[in-house]
C-alpha cells in the first residue's frame, strides 16, 4: 500500500495553526460585537454572517490567481500577510468599529484568498497511485481543522478573561504566523503545480476526455447548489447558538467554567471524534452491509442530521422561554447531532469536490465548494435582517423555521443526488 506522501505533516500542521488562528478569533467575536461595541444581537448575527460570508466568497478570488497567475504555493504565501495583518488589526484598535470591521476585511482576504488553494494543494501532492487514500486524508485534513478549532475556542476565550481583548485578538494573529513558517519549512518537499497546469490553456486530461469541463462544472455546481441551506444552519453555532448559550446556566468541568463562548470547543471535539468513528467504523460496516455509502449519500444523511440539531434547539429554546432555568450542558446534545452532520456532509464534500473537479481546474471546484458557505451566511444576515424589521419572530420560533427548512432542502438534494453520474467513479 502506498504511504502518505512525506510533505503532508507540513500541510496539516499549517491548517491547524491556521483554523486556531480564525476560530480563536472567531470564538469572542459575536458577543464582542454585541456588548463592547453595543450591536445588539441583531446587529452582532448580521455582521458576523457578513463576515464569513466574505470568507467563503474570496476563494473565487484566490482560486481565479492560483490558476492564472500565481500557482498555488504562491498565492498561499502571499495572502498569509494580509491575514496576519488582519488580527494585528483587532489587537491594536481595540474597541473602534471601524477598526474591527478593516481587520476582519483583512482576514476575510487572507482566509478565503487560500482556502481553495490548500484544499486543492492537499490533493496535488497525492500520486496516481495514491489516490485511493483521499478519502483517509481529507478526513485527517479535516481532522486537524478541528483541533485547531477546539484549542482555540477553549482557550481564546480564557485568555480575554485575563488579559482582555487585545491579548485575546494578538494571539491568533501570532498562531497565523507560525502556520505561514511552517508552510514555508516544507517548500522543498511540496509538489508546486504551475499555473498553467490549474488553468485553462492546460491541456485536457484524460478524465475529461468526451466530457466538457463546462458541462462537468454545472452538473458538481447542481450537485451542492442545496447545500447553502446546510451551512445557513451550520454556521450559527458562533452566533444564535452562543447567544442562546448566554441565557443558559454556566455549568464547571473539572474546575473549568464552561460558557455561551467556551461550549464552541465542544463542537470541534466532537469532529475529533466523529471522523475516526465514520471513516474507520461506520463507513466500512455500511458498506460491508450493501449500503454503499457514497459521497452523495453521506452528504443527503448528513443534512437530515443537521435539521434534526436545530429542531432539538428549537425544543431546548422552549424550555429557556418557560422560566427555569436550563443549565447549558443541555446543549451539548445538539451538538452531538450537529457535529455529526458536519462531517458528513463537509468533509465529504471536499472529497466530493476534488474527485469531481477537472485536473485544470480544481481550484476553482474548490472555491465553488466554499462559495456554497458563503451563500449560507448571506442567507442567515439577510434572513436575520428581514425578520428583525417585518416578522419579528424570536427564539424556539428561529430554529424550528431552520430545521424545517433544512428538512425540505434535504428533499431536494436527495432528488438532485439521485441523477447525478460521477465523473470520475
Amino acid at each position: 500500500m502506498a504511504a502518505f506522501p512525506r510533505q503532508l505533516p507540513f500541510i496539516v500542521t499549517t491548517e491547524a495553526c491556521e483554523r486556531f488562528s480564525y476560530y480563536g478569533m472567531l470564538s469572542i467575536l459575536t458577543l464582542y460585537l454585541r456588548d463592547p461595541l453595543a450591536l445588539g444581537d441583531t446587529g452582532a448575527k448580521e455582521v458576523v454572517h457578513l463576515f464569513k460570508m466574505a470568507v467563503y466568497f474570496l476563494p473565487l478570488l484566490g482560486a481565479f490567481v492560483a490558476d492564472r497567475w500565481w500557482g498555488r504555493y504562491r498565492t498561499i504565501l502571499s495572502l498569509a500577510s494580509f491575514y496576519c495583518l488582519g488580527h494585528g488589526l483587532l489587537a491594536v484598535l481595540e474597541g473602534s468599529r471601524n477598526g474591527v470591521y478593516l481587520g476582519l476585511a483583512l482576514i476575510a482576504l487572507g482566509a478565503g484568498g487560500i482556502k481553495p488553494c490548500v484544499s486543492a494543494f492537499v490533493g496535488d501532492q497525492f500520486r496516481a497511485d495514491q489516490m485511493h487514500l483521499l478519502p483517509k486524508v481529507y478526513g485527517l485534513f479535516y481532522w486537524s481543522i478541528n483541533l485547531g478549532a477546539m484549542l482555540a475556542f477553549g482557550l481564546i476565550p480564557l485568555v480575554r478573561d485575563h488579559f482582555g481583548f487585545g491579548w485575546a485578538f494578538a494571539i491568533p494573529g501570532i498562531f497565523m504566523g507560525l502556520a505561514t513558517l511552517v508552510f514555508r519549512m516544507g517548500s522543498s518537499r511540496y509538489v508546486k503545480l504551475p499555473p498553467s497546469a490549474a488553468s485553462g490553456s492546460a491541456e485536457p486530461t484524460s478524465t475529461e476526455s468526451g466530457v466538457s469541463r463546462s458541462r462537468i462544472l454545472a452538473r458538481v455546481a447542481l450537485v451542492l447548489l442545496p447545500v447553502p441551506v446546510f451551512w445557513a444552519l451550520y454556521d450559527q453555532i458562533n452566533s444564535s447558538w452562543v447567544i442562546q448559550g448566554t441565557r443558559m446556566t454556566p455549568f464547571e468541568l473539572v474546575g473549568y467554567r464552561v460558557d455561551a463562548e467556551r461550549i464552541q470547543s465542544v463542537s470541534a471535539l466532537l469532529v475529533l471524534i466523529w471522523v475516526p468513528v465514520l471513516t474507520f467504523g461506520l463507513y466500512p460496516l455500511a458498506d460491508r452491509l450493501g449500503l454503499r455509502p457514497t459521497p452523495l449519500r453521506r452528504m443527503g444523511v448528513g443534512m437530515v442530521v443537521t435539521a434534526v440539531s436545530f429542531l432539538m434547539c428549537a425544543a431546548l429554546q422552549r424550555r429557556i422561554e418557560s422560566g427555569p432555568a436550563v443549565s447549558l450542558a443541555w446543549q451539548i446534545l445538539p451538538y452531538t447531532v450537529l457535529e455529526l452532520g458536519e462531517v458528513m456532509v463537509s468533509a465529504t464534500g471536499l472529497e466530493f469536490a476534488y474527485s469531481q473537479a477537472p485536473a485544470s481546474l480544481r481550484s476553482t471546484v474548490m472555491s465553488f465548494w466554499l462559495l456554497t458557505t458563503s451563500l449560507g451566511n448571506f442567507l442567515v444576515a439577510a434572513i436575520t435582517g428581514i425578520n428583525a424589521r417585518y416578522v419579528h419572530a424570536g427564539g424556539a420560533a428561529e430554529f424550528l423555521f431552520y430545521g424545517l427548512l433544512m428538512l425540505a432542502v434535504s428533499g431536494l438534494f436527495a432528488v438532485i443526488a439521485s441523477r447525478y453520474r460521477a465523473a470520475n467513479p
